[in-house]
């Protein structure tokens, strides 16, 4: 009887294990994919300023189907990576956070920055509520992690407040055109917003790397 309880429940662990590990690869693969796709997207763009364009602008033009799929891509993998992380019941906000993040970037690439307002809603979604998962999560993964975490997790979500404020105030929040402001610290738009994207893939390729390394829960 004891023999058969414990083989029952080494079963079960090996189950949460390997959906905790195929999340984390999902995760993994997703970020990795994203930035090789977005490397190949500015270099399709003729004339592409990581400075002074919105990484938004690569949705269109000769770079817009290598870019908005790997977005969509991005956001089915981390979507897909969420519900196997249903195993490991403490990291159940962390979960509902990167859903939404998923959708958000699913839907970055459906509306592209031609449907402004649409547009500028799923982004910052995305955006948002990749930045909070880092934060979150910082309370679950052990240190040093734990703490990269929560620091890139701020950077995003400060990032996403200077980049906001400068949007509005710089006129852009009604044009599709990327003006400049002081609140981009001298960046520019692009480099705001890829200091809000970056420490977010960052975060994301650290959790993945966590979860396919150690046994959760």
């Amino acid at each position: 009887m004891k023999n058969l309880i414990f083989r029952t429940r080494y079963k079960l662990e090996t189950v949460t294990y390997s959906k905790g590990r195929l999340s984390g690869a999902l995760f993994i693969v997703a970020v990795v994919q994203f930035v090789l796709c977005l490397i190949i997207a500015e270099a399709l763009y003729k004339g592409y300023s990581p400075s002074a364009n919105y990484v938004s602008d690569l949705g269109v033009g000769s770079s817009s189907i290598v870019f908005n799929s790997s977005v969509f891509v991005l956001g089915l993998l981390v979507g897909v990576g969420t519900y196997f992380l249903k195993s490991l019941p403490k990291l159940k906000i962390v979960k509902i956070l990167l859903f939404l993040m998923a959708l958000g970037a699913m839907g970055v690439g459906v509306f592209t920055k031609d449907f402004t307002v649409a547009h500028g809603a799923v982004s910052s979604a995305a955006f948002f509520f990749g930045g909070l998962s880092a934060i979150v999560s910082g309370f679950f993964l052990k240190k040093p992690s734990s703490w990269i975490s929560v620091v890139l997790g701020s950077m995003t979500i400060g990032a996403l407040t200077l980049f906001s404020i400068g949007i509005v105030t710089s006129g852009s929040m009604i044009s599709t055109f990327a003006y400049d402001s002081i609140f981009y610290l001298g960046l520019g738009p692009g480099g705001m917003e890829r200091m809000i994207i970056y420490p977010a893939i960052m975060w994301l390729a650290l959790f993945g790397s966590q979860l396919t390394t150690h046994q959760e829960g």
